[in-house]
Parts: structure tokens; sequence; C-alpha cells
């Protein structure tokens, strides 16, 4: 990778907040087909996207045409540095996390745990041919998911960007967990392949 992940952030952030509404909207309905087309998506069980924010690639067409045995969920902040889901509607309940980021407004009793969820996209601000994730630099599905290092899915683990979101290359540390697939508006890269290994 030739430049640093703090200015590459930096730069693919304002490149997916610029892209124009028509784009977007055109994007969310071809990212949702993607996601529905995975070879491993479910037909029940708990499935999380995230709210999206920052120009991030929206997930609201792919809720909406989830089927009817799946539960949607939205990630939730949890003080162990690890995140929690809850299933969330449109219409139901939300507050603002520390990062401003809209969570279901929902007591801790009622929080699923990563291991109990059959599919997650996760938002991207980069990725690679390899599907190797570029994110916000926080760490929080890293940690959540890092059991997946050691277990195969369920959870399977989706990422979801804008085509212009892809570079060259990204370095992979040892903590990343790896992604089963990278989702755009144009391709889906199955990263199960041994062409990935």
């Amino acid at each position: 990778m030739t430049v640093d992940r703090t200015t590459l952030r930096r730069e693919l952030r304002a490149q997916r907040r610029n892209l124009a509404a028509p784009a977007r909207i055109a994007a969310a309905e071809s990212l949702a087909a993607r996601l529905l087309a995975l070879p491993f998506a479910p037909a029940t069980g708990y499935v999380a996207g995230y709210w999206a924010m920052d120009g991030e690639i929206a997930l609201h067409v792919w809720q909406l045409r989830l089927p009817p045995g799946c539960v949607y969920c939205l990630p939730v902040l949890h003080e162990d540095q690890r995140l929690r889901f809850a299933p969330w509607r449109p219409g139901d309940a939300l507050v603002g996390n520390r990062f401003g980021i809209p969570e279901p407004d929902v007591s801790p009793s009622s929080l699923l745990e990563p291991e109990q969820m059959s599919l997650v996209v996760l938002p991207l601000v980069g990725f690679d041919p390899r599907g190797h994730r570029l994110g916000m630099g926080g760490g929080w599905y890293d940690r959540s998911f890092a059991f997946r290092q050691r277990s195969p899915a369920p959870p399977w683990l989706a990422g979801a960007a804008f085509e212009l979101q892809r570079v060259d290359a990204l370095d992979n540390a040892d903590w990343d967990v790896a992604l089963d697939a990278v989702c755009t508006e144009v391709q889906t890269l199955d990263c199960r392949s041994p062409l990935f290994v």
C-alpha cells in the first residue's frame, strides 16, 4: 500500500460522500440484489446490517427485501468494546451512541451476541481484490468477530461498499477478521475462494 491508512480513509470517505443521490439510490438497489444472491444468504435467523452514515452505501433496500424468516438487527456498542445486536424495524425507537450513530433503544438484556447472527453485513471504508477490509480504525468488528479466526461460519461476514472504495492492495494485520464476501453495486467478491487464501 503506497499511502498510510489515515490518509487512505480520508480520501475514500471523501469520494463516497461526493457521490450524487441518483447514483446512491441505484447502488442501494444493486447492492440489495447482490446481498440476497450470496450463496450463504440465510432464509431464516438474525441478520445484521448497519445504519449508513458518512456516505456509506445504504442497506434499506436489502433490509426490506429480506426473506420473512430473517430478523434484521443493528449493532449496539457494548462497554466491553465488542458489538452486540438488537432487532430493529423502521419506526422502532433509536438512540445515538457515543459516535452519534443511531442504535436500537432496547434494554441490555435483550441484546444478541455476535455468535447468534447468521449473516453480518459490515460497512467498509476500503477493500482490495482479496477481500481485505479497511474500516474506520476502531476495531469494533474485528474484536466482535475474532472467534471467526478459529471457527467456521456462521455468522457469515460480508462487506458492503461502493465500487469506488476498491483499492489495489491493503495490508492485512494479524487481528483482522477475514470477510467471506464483499458486495458493491457492480460486483460480488467471493473471498472464500482459494484464489483469496
